[in-house]
């Protein structure tokens, strides 16, 4: 991995990311941002709005997950705003975040299922809470609600951080660097090209 100098100086512009980044095997690397994602559960979905044009994000839960882990399923409500986003243009992405200051990004393609077998492969009974039962027999929450349908995403790309120590330990090199101006190395930061997701798929 090279990092670009776009300071007048000699020393690179991000030391941070110098200092943190590491690139393990994809493997190694698919499995533990699967592991963190697994472990958080809900996350920010962001796409576009097909009404104001600007960036929209809305908390999401993973319902399930496909060809090793990269791919990720969500539960929706057909006739919902972020169901019309997607539909006007499918980019997406899913944000994870946590108080330790792991967090994870994942960008790539949406797809709206609703194909009933599918569907019904992924149902919670939860999902009564959100779409709530109209009283016309049709429209009851239930597997067979054709508002319920699903998003898949296609992962492209994502890029993530895990603590590399116990907090104690990232609380003394944050002070030491706040002190010396030395840059702390707290996180394992790791990136994961479209080829390498392309090539985990292919083999999951």
């Amino acid at each position: 991995m090279s990092f670009s100098n776009t300071d007048t100086g000699s020393k690179n512009a991000d030391p941070y990311k110098e200092k943190n980044y590491e690139d393990p095997s994809t493997e190694e690397k698919v499995q533990d941002l699967v592991d963190y994602i697994s472990r958080e559960k809900f996350g920010m979905m962001t796409t576009y709005s097909s009404h104001s044009g600007t960036l929209a994000s809305r908390c999401m839960a993973i319902a399930a997950k496909e060809n090793g882990g990269i791919d990720l399923i969500f539960h929706t409500n057909t006739e919902s705003g972020k169901t019309d986003d997607l539909k006007q243009d499918n980019a997406i992405n899913m944000s994870f975040y946590n108080n330790t200051g792991e967090w994870a990004s994942i960008s790539g393609e949406a797809e709206i299922v609703t194909d009933r077998d599918t569907v019904k492969k992924y149902y919670s009974q939860e999902l009564k809470t959100w779409v709530g039962d109209l009283g016309d027999g049709v429209h009851d929450g239930s597997e067979n609600d054709p508002r319920i349908g699903l998003i898949r995403l296609k992962t492209k790309t994502a890029t993530y951080a895990l603590a590399r120590s116990n907090a104690i330990n990232r609380g003394i090199e944050i002070v030491q660097g706040a002190f010396t101006g030395k840059t702390a190395q707290v996180n394992k930061l790791r990136e994961l090209s479209e080829q390498e997701v392309s090539s985990y798929r292919s083999s999951h």
